[in-house]
C-alpha cells in the first residue's frame, strides 16, 4: 500500500511534497470504500483509516495516549528496554533504532535521555512517523524528547554501514523486526498494531541485519523478540531479559560507557 488520500483540498502542495518524498501515489477518496487500512491526510496530519470511520484512525502520536502514559508512568530506568540498552543514571548511550516502525521504542529511549537515530524503510510508516515527530516537536511537553530523535527514511540493509571513527559509532544498535505472533492472541491485538501489521507484513529478511548491526555497534546490539521466539539468525545472545510477552536479546561487544580509546575490553 503506497497510496495517499488527501481529505483537505487546500493542502494539495503539501500532499504532493509528501508523495514525492516517500514515493507515494495520490489516490481518490473513493478508495476509502475498499477494505483495509488507507493512508489519509486531514487537518490533524497523517493517519491510517478503515473506511470513513474516524474511530479507526491510527497515527504516530507522542503527546497523548499510550506514549504519554508510558512517559509519565513507564518505570524509567527500571524498564527492561532501559536495562537491555544499558541506560544508567551516569550514561545515556546513543542508539541506532534500525527498524523504527511508528517510533514507540525510539521515543521511550529518547525519553530516557538517549540520542536516537531511527531508520524506517516502509514509505507509509516512515511518513506516519515523520508526521508524528513534526507534531511532537511543536508540543512543549515533549519537544526536548523529540529533538533527540533523528529520522532517516531508508532500509537499514543499506544504511547500516560501519563507521571508521569509533567516536561516530552508535553505542547500541536496536532491532525490533516484525515477528509472527501467537494466533490465539489475534483477537487481543490493538487496532494500531493490526494496521501496522497489515501495512508492513513480516520482516522476512531481518536475519541479515544482525551481522550488520554487530559490525556497526560500539557496545552492544539489542534485539526485541516475541517471548518464545528463536534468537534472530539463530545466534545465541550474551544474555536475555524476558518479560510477559517480549524478550530482549543482548549481544555484548563492550561496556556501555563513554568512548575511551584505551578501553577495548568486552564486558
Amino acid at each position: 500500500m503506497t497510496e495517499l488520500i488527501n481529505l483537505v483540498r487546500e493542502s494539495d502542495s503539501e500532499v504532493r511534497e509528501l508523495c514525492e518524498r516517500y514515493g507515494l501515489t495520490l489516490a481518490p477518496k473513493s478508495l476509502l470504500q475498499q477494505d483495509g487500512f488507507h493512508l489519509c491526510f486531514d487537518y490533524d496530519g497523517l493517519s491510517l483509516r478503515q473506511g470513513n470511520n474516524l474511530r479507526t484512525a491510527v497515527r504516530a502520536d507522542f503527546s497523548a495516549g499510550a506514549a504519554a502514559h508510558r512517559r509519565k508512568f513507564g518505570g524509567g530506568l527500571g524498564q527492561d528496554i532501559a536495562k537491555a540498552v544499558g541506560v544508567s543514571g551516569s550514561y545515556k548511550p546513543s542508539v541506532l533504532d534500525a527498524t523504527a516502525g511508528l517510533g514507540r521504542d525510539s521515543f521511550v529511549l529518547a525519553t530516557l535521555g538517549c540520542s536516537v537515530r531511527a531508520h524506517e524503510r516502509q514509505p507509509v510508516v516512515a511518513a506516519l512517523l515523520a508526521d508524528g515527530l513534526a507534531r511532537g516537536a511543536n508540543d512543549a511537553e515533549v519537544a526536548d524528547i523529540i529533538a533527540r530523535i533523528e529520522l532517516h527514511f531508508g532500509s537499514s540493509h543499506d544504511l547500516l554501514v560501519p563507521e571508521s571513527d569509533p567516536q561516530r559509532q552508535p553505542d547500541v544498535v536496536y532491532l525490533d523486526p516484525m515477528f509472527d505472533h501467537d494466533p490465539k492472541a489475534t483477537a487481543q491485538v490493538k487496532k494500531d498494531m493490526q494496521a501496522f501489521r497489515d501495512v508492513v507484513g513480516q520482516d522476512t529478511d531481518a536475519d541479515d541485519l544482525l551481522e550488520r548491526a554487530l559490525a556497526c555497534a560500539r557496545c552492544r546490539v539489542v534485539v526485541k523478540r516475541a517471548r518464545k521466539a528463536e534468537p534472530l539468525a539463530g545466534k545465541k545472545p550474551t544474555f536475555a531479559l524476558t518479560g510477559k510477552s517480549n524478550r530482549f536479546d543482548v549481544y555484548v561487544k563492550a561496556k556501555v560507557a563513554p568512548w575511551n580509546p584505551e578501553d577495548t575490553d568486552a564486558e
